[in-house]
């Protein structure tokens, strides 16, 4: 039955006459399919209230493929939330949706031959398809009194990428139908793809999400009020549920107000999101997704690893009471090995440390009882060897219900808002503490009050004593030293005289492979010993003074002086030594290395035969040579683009976090700007002797890139002073200067080199760094604000100005901001020296 055109429900026809009569004309919309009204490509079926509509589309304008589907019918968009013959398309026009006996719904194509159908265990007399405005599509038998209320076929059964309100993810273990979304493979093929979203009935059901077999993300256990992980829980605009039946196990949702749209999709790339329409914008908005950060990655700690996000990198062990497995691996940042606890568990000894904060372990492995209390769960735990966590099953009031695990603890994460309380097997010497995570902190709790009072006071009382004592025996080691030496060489000049060669630093370096660890042959009270070869061929041992020593330089100097003029067959020789103070670089050191540094981003940017983009600019690949002179190193992850090009994306994000630029990081988009916004963080590193990530303030928990946008932009804190620089010329920034670059272009476009050349008058404009006022700055606006285009590269401060200029980046700027700030550090090699 073909359907009319007209959208309007009724048509009112105004017909002039003697008598002023009005006649009313209805026009019908087609809402069921049955065995006599059909449906070809071309017409659809409507909800009731008109929100939802079944038909044929396309799903992209290069495409000739029909499919029949169901889409929103309200929103402009006409967004697909299910499609019938997702893997068997019909090629051109010819498709025609109808009710035959036995399949009931059958889509069959122009030669007549079944493309899709449906099948159905209850035969049916007049089976009537029905789209409702939840948009499921219902079949039921319309004549048989005794099926009329029961379905017969709903394709809220067959769900596709798309989760609506009233679906459900689960299974019925009496039909063994399970319900999970598959994703499309692409924005324009709707076949399944790779990722699946599934409520996992392994263990506890718990929300997981696979590429193929590989777990991708688990949103965590239900506990009572909602999912474990931040991602699924309560929230204002839908309530959901897992529902626990003899026959079935589900989760559904539904919206507390019925105006609202929203809807749940797995995205081709993987991404579940949860977006509503919004009828002013005419779009959709992202409520929520996952999996949304690194620590959303499956067991991407390994077993007792947890993950924040706040720190770097993002991988720990739970406590201090567990260690990593595989060291080695894990200081690579390979952290699937996870951790192991310190003191090895004895079954019939062991008890509980509290973990809270967390999210709930993977629950594969586990076992529960709704009926039981926390401290019957605690009992039962404790009396099995394998078990090596419990906590409670629902959170609801006091808590009820008992959740055990038998196997190691994975995919932990830090959720200092949602997290929960896990009780985790450890060893008897291990249990007097509890553990609680407040975002980037994580703070030990001693259990008794009464305990903690009294060693507290115990500790202060050690403290004081310990740093009386040390004082006293510091003293004395002094005076003993100086005693033995002075009976060594009465005469001090004796001291400095010691007739010792001293050796260069890169001799020793070189001899030692760069203090290599295979080189290592030993440590003493004062570091480590290293075998040496030197150029001519002669096998030395090399002793060096460790930071962490025990034993500090002056007894180091009494050691090197007392065998320097000690000779005996039987006794070691000391060939020479080196000794090094450290200093802090000042200001024209700092600056020759940023300027460095501009000259060979602009190198890879215009000069060199392929225009090359970084990607991994940071101060630990940044190499300095003897006259501390930067060198650009790692180039591994490198692109490099011909012509004209100056832009990429891609879907693997490599890089370091603190130094990628938003649009890189979130979306994989990467550019010329992009190294810009590396070496402003860099540039920030470098002048306020800080890092990016590390940076800490106690009033906010910005980044130093966020605490210096605050203190620049809106003078909220004190400025960060260049730390201890020593005094420098008239026109560099003093050691308590603030500084900034400014005159960046007011937008982000393309910018002509050569005309944009912003001026920062080397004297005048006292090059700064963090906190400063704005009207330090002067508007690009501004006629002084841009040299002539003859401006040269080669002055003091052009380099980086003229990237900057370039390549300017709204992660560095708010959008028409007259002023600019540069962002941050160097590494601690750099920054100590």
């Amino acid at each position: 039955m073909k359907r009319s055109d007209k959208t309007s429900m009724e048509e009112v026809c105004a017909v002039p006459s003697f008598f002023f009569t009005f006649f009313i004309l209805i026009i019908s919309i087609n809402t069921t399919i049955t065995k006599t009204h059909f449906i070809s490509d071309g017409n659809t079926i409507v909800s009731s209230s008109g929100t939802f509509e079944l038909g044929f589309f396309t799903p992209g304008a290069d495409s000739k493929n029909r499919y029949v589907g169901i889409w929103y019918k309200k929103i402009s968009t006409g967004t697909v939330v299910w499609v019938a013959n997702r893997e068997t398309p019909i090629p051109d026009k010819s498709g025609v949706l109808k009710i035959i006996d036995p399949r009931i719904l059958v889509l069959v194509n122009g030669s007549n031959q079944t493309v899709w159908s449906t099948n159905s265990s209850i035969s049916a007399q007049n089976p009537v398809a029905r789209l409702l405005d939840s948009g499921n599509l219902v079949v039921n038998d319309e004549k048989n009194t005794k099926t009329e209320h029961l379905l017969l076929w709903q394709s809220f059964d067959y769900p596709g990428d798309t989760f609506l309100p009233g679906m459900k993810l689960g299974k019925n273990f009496v039909t063994g139908k399970e319900w999970y979304l598959s994703s499309w493979k692409s924005k324009v093929d709707p076949s399944q793809g790779a990722y699946t979203f599934l409520l996992d009935l392994h263990g506890y059901p718990q929300i997981v999400l696979s590429k193929g077999s590989t777990e991708q993300f688990r949103a965590g256990p239900w506990n009572g009020v909602g999912f474990s992980g931040p991602h699924l829980r309560h929230n204002p605009i839908y309530t959901n549920e897992v529902v626990f039946k003899n026959d079935e196990v589900y989760y559904s949702y539904e919206l507390i107000n019925s105006s609202i749209v929203s809807r749940l999709v797995l995205n081709p790339n993987g991404i579940a999101e949860q977006t509503t329409w919004i009828d002013r914008t005419h779009g959709w908005v992202q409520y929520v997704t996952a999996p949304q950060d690194p620590c959303d990655s499956f067991k991407l700690c390994g077993p007792y690893g947890i993950c924040s996000i706040d720190t770097s990198p993002v991988c720990g062990c739970l406590s201090d009471k567990f260690v990593p497995k595989d060291s080695k691996n894990w200081d690579m940042a390979d952290w699937s090995s996870g951790c192991v606890r310190m003191t090895p568990l004895d079954c019939h000894n062991d008890g509980f440390v509290k973990f809270s904060g967390i999210k709930i372990p993977d629950t594969r492995q586990s076992w529960y009882n709704t009926t039981m209390t926390l401290e019957e769960c605690r009992e039962v735990c404790l009396k099995n060897c394998s078990c090596t966590a419990y906590t409670n099953l629902d959170v609801r009031g006091s808590g009820s219900g008992c959740l055990l695990w038998f196997h190691d603890l994975i995919d932990l994460r830090v959720f200092s808002d949602n997290g929960l309380n896990v009780y985790i097997r450890m060893a008897s010497s291990d249990v007097d503490q509890q553990v609680v995570y407040h975002g980037k902190k994580r703070t030990i709790i001693i259990v008794s009050l009464a305990l903690f009072s009294w060693m507290l006071l115990f500790a202060l009382s050690l403290a004081f004593y310990v740093r009386q004592k040390k004082k006293k025996l510091h003293l004395k080691k002094e005076e003993r030293m100086d005693h033995n030496s002075g009976q060594l060489y009465p005469n001090k000049n004796q001291k400095k005289d010691l007739e010792l060669p001293f050796f260069d630093l890169a001799t020793i370096v070189d001899s030692t492979n760069y203090f290599s660890i295979n080189n290592k042959i030993g440590e003493g009270g004062f570091g480590p010993v290293y075998k040496g070869i030197l150029e001519g061929g002669q096998e030395i041992a090399v002793k060096r003074l460790s930071e962490y020593s025990t034993q500090g330089p002056n007894e180091f100097k009494n050691e090197v002086i007392c065998i320097a003029k000690l000779q005996h067959r039987n006794l070691v020789k000391l060939l020479g030594c080196y000794q090094t103070q450290r200093t802090l670089l000042d200001w024209p050191k700092r600056f020759q290395i940023i300027n460095g540094i501009a000259r060979g981003i602009l190198y890879l940017h215009q000069d060199s035969r392929l225009r090359i983009i970084h990607r991994d600019l940071k101060a630990s690949n940044v190499l300095l040579d003897i006259g501390m002179n930067p060198k650009i190193s790692d180039f591994g992850m490198a692109r490099s683009f011909g012509g004209n090009e100056t832009a990429g994306n891609t879907k693997r994000v490599v890089g370091t976090y603190g130094y990628m630029s938003p649009e890189y990081a979130f979306d994989g988009l990467f550019s010329i700007k992009s190294d810009a916004f590396s070496f402003g963080v860099l540039v920030l590193e470098i002048m306020s002797g800080k890092r990016n990530r590390g940076f800490y303030h106690p009033d906010h928990h910005h980044n130093l890139l966020g605490h210096s946008i605050l203190v620049s932009m809106f003078g909220l804190y004190q400025p960060l002073h260049l730390c201890k620089m020593k005094p420098t010329p008239p026109d560099s920034p003093s050691s308590v200067s603030t500084c900034a670059l400014t005159c960046l272009p007011k937008n982000d476009a393309s910018v002509d080199i050569g005309s944009t050349l912003p001026t920062c008058p080397h004297k005048s404009s006292q090059l700064a760094f963090l906190g400063f006022s704005p009207s330090t700055f002067a508007s690009v606006d501004s006629p002084s604000a841009r040299p002539s285009a003859s401006a040269s590269v080669d002055s003091p401060l052009a380099s980086f100005r003229f990237l900057l200029a370039a390549y300017p980046h709204p992660g560095l700027c708010p959008v028409r901001s007259t002023a600019c700030l540069v962002p941050q550090p160097l590494m601690s090699a750099l920054l100590s020296h």
